[in-house]
């Protein structure tokens, strides 16, 4: 063997790293085989034009791992006992998901870039990074050895205090903070109402349209998914899905249902919690981005309507702050706290206490209500510019869906205009514009989810018109070919701004 080869003269490792390394790929692979003799040490080295402690180096780790030996005959390849390989069958049954993990909904082919459109996500470039930097710094300086460790598995103490506090103060959350436990987010604590809340078989309602996150949730933890209907006024379940599909958790938006936008009336919340407390069903409210809402304070959550809801509140900070900070919170009811405490002891990952504690510190002292302030006023002259542009380049092309609250709007065109195809021409010309089918539960054709969903959160005012002017013109090229301009479906229409 030419061991000369092993070496690379513009490699980023030391020489004896890289004969330690090629000897030992060579072995592995059979280039060097087992009963091969290898040079001398003080013989490779002089070869080689390297010092001999190199070798000898290498020599030593290949022995520590064994695989070379000494012997009489000098440092020898050890054998290799290789199993025999497997069956292409076996081999193939290897590399593949389980039943779970092939549950997954993937409705968007690729990771989307952060650009014009592109649903949940916020102002990125408006956070007050400076100001957050400094709670970090002065978290850190506070922390000792205790803050460096593993973490209490419900969360950081100040935080869930925190929260609790201004949740109540809000959002008209009743809970105790023991009640609250923190997670990595919104997608985290629907995996832990599946795991926590229900088992395999079990039957968990979701909206329709809705929110994919919660179908993987639901899916990938075996339980038997059913879309019910969305209408103006939210979820509107029907009395035969009570009686023939019974189901142990639902998952609604009711501040600002996903992505279509409707708000869940009142009648409907109370109903709903009378219908759950019969069934021995958990609501599980995801109230992802109620803090800004343009008509008014925000709406109180479902969680505090009735003492004793049964009703799980989830909440994240991905959209009020910023993404990667990964900070959630779960509000479970007063009656399972013990036994989620003891559940999450021995699963929840534990840790970023100095994130957590420079979080409470942001909370605490209204830096937070002074950003949500902020923001509101920006994401309201953002949406107001969208539904201009929106009026000005769509026109009878398209009807606006929601609004009200969020950082999104959702958008129907004709169902004869295929939603799917010009998202993938925005895309090519550099905007996310979110099919609003690829939403549907269920492979049920629905004419009214044909359209769009649009994040206008990070697209400026004076930049919103030409941006909707490209989208528009991809809808008009295709309503062009169709000889007149299609009608608009009509049934259970969310309110049109326009009118």
């Amino acid at each position: 063997m030419d061991y000369a080869l092993l070496l690379d003269p513009h490699g980023n490792h030391s020489r004896q790293q890289q004969l330690y390394l090629g000897l030992r790929a060579a072995i592995l692979d059979g280039r060097l085989a087992g009963g091969t003799r290898l040079p001398a040490s003080r013989e490779l080295a002089g070869e080689l034009r390297i010092a001999r402690n190199a070798v000898v180096y290498a020599y030593e780790q290949l022995a520590s791992e064994g695989l070379v030996h000494a012997s009489a005959r000098g440092t020898v390849v050890a054998p290799l006992n290789r199993p025999g390989q497997l069956q292409p069958a076996a081999h193939t049954a290897a590399q593949q998901l389980s039943q779970r993990g092939g549950a997954f909904r993937t409705p968007f082919a690729e990771p989307e870039p952060a650009s014009a459109f592109t649903p949940g996500v916020p102002a990125l470039g408006d956070f007050p990074l400076a100001r957050w930097q400094k709670r970090l710094a002065r978290a850190w300086r506070c922390a000792d050895a205790a803050t460096i460790g593993y973490g209490p598995a419900a969360g950081e103490p100040a935080l869930r205090e925190a929260i609790a506090s201004h949740l109540r103060s809000t959002r008209g959350v009743r809970c105790d903070t023991a009640q609250l436990f923190i997670t990595d987010g919104t997608q985290h604590g629907l995996d832990l109402c599946a795991r926590l809340f229900a088992d395999a078989g079990n039957t968990a309602w979701i909206e329709n349209p809705g929110y994919h996150g919660a179908l993987n949730a639901w899916r990938t933890a075996q339980l038997e998914v059913r879309g019910i209907a969305v209408d103006e006024h939210g979820l509107r379940p029907l009395a035969a899905d009570w009686q023939q599909h019974p189901p142990r958790l639902i998952y609604v938006t009711p501040s600002h249902q996903y992505p279509l936008g409707s708000v869940l009336s009142l009648e409907r919340r109370l109903q709903l919690i009378a219908d759950a407390r019969a069934h021995g069903t958990l609501i599980i409210e995801d109230d992802y981005d109620s803090e800004f809402r343009r008509d008014g304070p925000p709406l109180p959550a479902m969680q505090g309507l009735e003492a004793d809801a049964p009703v799980v509140y989830l909440g994240t900070f991905s959209k009020t702050l910023f993404p990667a900070l990964r900070i959630g919170f779960m509000i479970v009811p007063a009656a399972l706290v013990v036994q989620v405490e003891a559940a999450l002891a021995q699963c929840q990952p534990r840790g970023r206490q100095i994130e957590q504690r420079a979080l409470a510190g942001f909370i605490r002292d209204g830096e937070f209500l002074t950003h949500l302030r902020r923001m509101r006023k920006l994401y309201s002259e953002r949406r107001d510019a969208m539904l201009a542009a929106i009026h000005r380049h769509f026109g009878e092309l398209a009807e606006v869906c929601g609004g009200s609250s969020g950082i999104h709007l959702a958008i129907r065109i004709p169902a004869s205009i295929p939603d799917s195809l010009i998202s993938q021409q925005a895309r090519a010309a550099g905007l996310i514009a979110r099919p609003l089918s690829a939403y549907r539960i269920g492979n049920e054709p629905d004419s009214a989810s044909n359209g769009f969903i649009l994040g206008y959160a990070q697209v400026p005012a004076d930049e919103m018109d030409g941006q909707i002017a490209m989208l528009a013109q991809l809808v008009r090229q295709h309503a062009s070919r169709l000889g007149d301009m299609p009608h608009i479906p009509s049934g259970d229409r969310a309110p049109n701004h326009f009118k």
